[in-house]
């Protein structure tokens, strides 16, 4: 009889035991369940880098075009003719700078970069940026990290994650 108790005990101490471990051991999230929490991470990565750019906006006194992508766009100097349209070569002048107002590139030391709208390697903002310009417009461009270079940056001046600022002059369109 004792033998039998000191067994059930046994049972029961295990048992004990192993339910503590298995309340103990974390759960590993599922595939859905971490997709979820990275969608939800990216979503206040982009309320937050809006409302930077809102801010950088307001504190310059400026007046931009939001369009639905999020890029943002204003007018200095009106040119002339047809606005680009994808499949044209669009040649411009351009300074590059972050928020914070530091200059990352400018095509002062060189010729002005041309673009096949549409088709060169360039972010994919400024693509849809040269869609509103024509020949002779000054613009001042804003291109949201997701619009620029993303997560990565562009491997050389641009960080991660960065809202690019484009002071812009279309030199012309063929």
């Amino acid at each position: 009889m004792q033998s039998l108790l000191a067994f059930i005990a046994t049972i029961i101490l295990m048992q004990a035991c192993n339910t503590q471990e298995q309340e103990q051991t974390p759960t590993i999230p599922d595939q859905l369940e971490i997709n979820k929490g990275m969608e939800e991470i990216n979503r206040q990565f982009v309320i937050d880098e809006n409302a930077q750019i809102d801010g950088y906006i307001e504190r310059h006194g400026w007046e931009m075009t939001k369009t639905g992508t999020g890029l943002r766009y204003m007018l200095i100097e009106t040119g002339a003719g047809p606005v680009a349209v994808e499949g044209q070569i669009i040649s411009v002048a351009f300074i590059v700078s972050l928020l914070d107002g530091e200059e990352l590139y400018s095509s002062a030391d060189g010729p002005a970069k041309d673009i096949l709208i549409g088709q060169d390697n360039v972010e994919s903002g400024l693509h849809e940026a040269m869609t509103y310009l024509r020949k002779g417009d000054r613009a001042t461009i804003i291109l949201p990290s997701y619009l620029a270079h993303g997560l990565s940056g562009d491997g050389n001046k641009i960080p991660p994650r960065s809202s690019v600022v484009y002071d812009i002059l279309v030199v012309d369109l063929k």
